[in-house]
């Protein structure tokens, strides 16, 4: 159901802060923690003694500690000591190939002599102090193309959030897709607009009048396995739209990694980054505070939907020209399950 041999946020620096953190992450029961010299490894959640979570243990000089009967499991999954007992000939539980970058710890869950580093997203604003960052996490009880289907189609804002950045000009703007290679982008411009409550504030953030005729844009971008950036804004009506100078314009990337946690659940974790007024923490808090209560109501749609789709497997779904994004990143996530299959029979068997 999902790509194996590709990197995946697993979690964020802080969920492990001190300690390991147990996380299924494609249907594979994986604990991570902080190994020698503070760099991150990630194991099979499995005590080879006894079948404990190692989860369940402490991390003892850069060693995960068994919470059951202390055995201990170095960062490359070889057992290293355990009290009044010879374990070093015990077979290596499964290790997998684990990277801390741009804030957020990913990792490979297929192939581990395919997994280049140099694969992991390049995130411009991670990094460059000109931008802001803030975030979270959902747990979801959905399938994950469930949830890219979401987010290239922005028409149901309309409905959804109507009380924060839905309106009707969403709708009754025709959106676009096109594909280049692997990446799926689909656009929507909307001119000489009223700004929704969300932008009203975005605007003010950026000490701009709330109450002036704005351009609106939103230009989601798809890339495999999983992700979604999105393009997101609102200028002064006349002053160029997306293309607006910084002093006109409100504007963010929405920031969506989904990584499937089983068939029909997910880690999602989403956030908001922007180049406006980036040193202004009280702002980031407010606009991370207002896009989780945003995403918090696709929640209760999705997981509903996850139902219905199980409870009628086979009624067909219709298909409008609002959703040429999704259909268009399941083609392309289709298409690269089928070359990982193709490529490695073992591999695939192993991706369900």
């Amino acid at each position: 159901m999902f790509p194996k041999n590709t990197w995946y946020v697993a979690c964020t620096p802080d969920e492990m802060d001190g300690k390991p953190l147990g996380r299924t992450v494609c249907n594979e029961k994986i604990v991570f923690f902080r190994a020698e010299e503070g760099k991150v490894a990630a194991v099979e959640d499995f005590c080879p003694h006894r079948g404990a979570p190692l989860s369940l243990g402490f991390v003892r000089d850069g060693q995960l500690v068994c919470g059951y009967h202390g055995l201990e499991m170095s960062c490359s999954g070889k057992c290293s000591s355990m009290p009044g007992q010879r374990v070093r000939g015990f077979p290596s539980i499964r290790a997998y190939p684990v990277e801390e970058r741009h804030g957020f710890i990913w990792v490979w869950t297929g192939d581990a002599e395919q997994a280049d580093p140099a694969l992991i997203p390049e995130l411009h604003w991670a990094n460059d102090p000109a931008w802001a960052y803030g975030g979270g996490l959902y747990h979801v009880g959905c399938d994950y193309r469930l949830m890219v289907d979401n987010l290239m189609d922005l028409t149901h804002e309309t409905y959804v959030h109507a009380s924060s950045i839905g309106q009707p000009e969403i709708e009754e703007s025709a959106p676009e897709t096109k594909v280049e290679g692997d990446e799926v982008i689909t656009s929507r411009y909307m001119e000489n607009i009223s700004a929704p409550p969300f932008w009203q504030a975005a605007l003010r953030g950026n000490n701009l009048s709330d109450d002036q005729p704005v351009d609106r844009w939103q230009v989601c971008r798809f890339t495999p396995p999983s992700h979604v950036l999105i393009d997101v804004g609102v200028a002064l009506a006349g002053k160029g739209g997306i293309d607006a100078p910084a002093e006109f314009k409100a504007s963010s990337t929405v920031v969506d990694f989904i990584t499937p946690e089983t068939d029909t659940s997910i880690w999602y974790f989403w956030g908001m980054a922007r180049n406006f007024n980036p040193e202004d923490q009280e702002l980031t808090d407010r606009i991370r505070e207002g896009q989780g209560t945003i995403f918090a109501e696709d929640l209760e749609i999705l997981e509903a939907q996850q139902q219905n789709l199980l409870k009628y497997p086979d009624r067909k779904l219709l298909m409008l020209n609002i959703d040429g994004g999704g259909v268009q990143a399941r083609r392309v996530i289709d298409r690269v399950l089928k070359e990982e299959q193709s490529a490695s029979p073992s591999t695939s068997a192993k991706a369900g």
